[in-house]
């Protein structure tokens, strides 16, 4: 029997990989592309089931891609169904992905059951709990990895466990794109960063840099890079 197939669109590495390993229980194929121009070519080669979509990618987003279905010339474009990945959505914004019948808007962070109900429902598998192995009821050090856990990961320590170190990997890609924005006075690009993190560090159980990560988005959305550098300053120091 044929898998079908889910297309990810999302430039985050450690997004990409907490949505690959969260999913990988279910009997499906995961296509990943990191823009809306390299998803086209997957699209017209694939017969995709389902797509999932981050909003803020790197040229067109991911209205723009969930625009471009709806009014596409094929009729099975049309009626894909299309989640968002959000870490907050303005009035406007809300409308317009309801104009364009969104499947799905999933919140950033989302949760291994969230996204697994999801996926399920979209592409027609029957309902089912997620995988906890054996040993996912071990506590674990810390209590905000704990929460973390229990919050995002159904429980699932392992999965975790495997999600953070994917994401600690990162930190270093991380760090050196915030601190060549710092250097080029990139506010856009600071901001990219801060996006990114902000859910990441949030699904870790790190509420308290994840609210530094907000901070330093939204400083750097308004333009204000003394503060988008002090904010940046602290948190480089705990991603390091």
């Amino acid at each position: 029997m044929t898998r079908p197939l889910v297309l990810l669109v999302e430039d985050d590495p450690s997004i990409a990989r907490f949505v690959a390993v969260a999913l990988e229980e279910l009997p499906i194929g995961l296509l990943v592309c990191g823009s809306v121009e390299d998803a086209w070519p997957v699209l017209q080669a694939h017969a995709v089931a389902m797509v999932i979509t981050d909003l803020m990618l790197p040229g067109a987003s991911g209205l723009d891609l969930l625009r471009q279905l709806r009014e596409s010339s094929r009729a099975d474009a049309r009626a894909l169904p299309v989640a968002v990945f959000s870490a907050g959505l303005s009035a406007d914004v809300l409308q317009e992905l309801q104009a364009a019948r969104v499947f799905r808007v999933l919140s950033k962070p989302v949760s291994v059951v969230d996204l697994e109900s999801c996926v399920r429902e979209a592409v027609g598998l029957a309902a089912g709990e997620a995988q906890v192995p054996a040993n996912a009821a071990g506590a674990v050090s810390l209590a905000v990895e704990r929460h973390a856990i229990e919050a995002y990961f159904a429980g699932d320590e392992a999965l975790f466990t495997a999600y953070k170190a994917s994401c600690l990997a990162q930190f270093s890609n991380d760090i050196a794109q915030a601190d060549a924005a710092v250097q080029g006075k990139d506010a856009p690009a600071l901001r990219r960063v801060a996006h990114s993190l902000k859910s990441v560090l949030l699904t870790l159980g790190r509420d308290a840099d994840s609210a530094t990560a907000r901070a330093l988005e939204a400083a750097a959305a308004s333009g204000d890079m003394t503060t988008a550098v002090s904010h940046w300053s602290g948190l480089r120091q705990r991603l390091g």
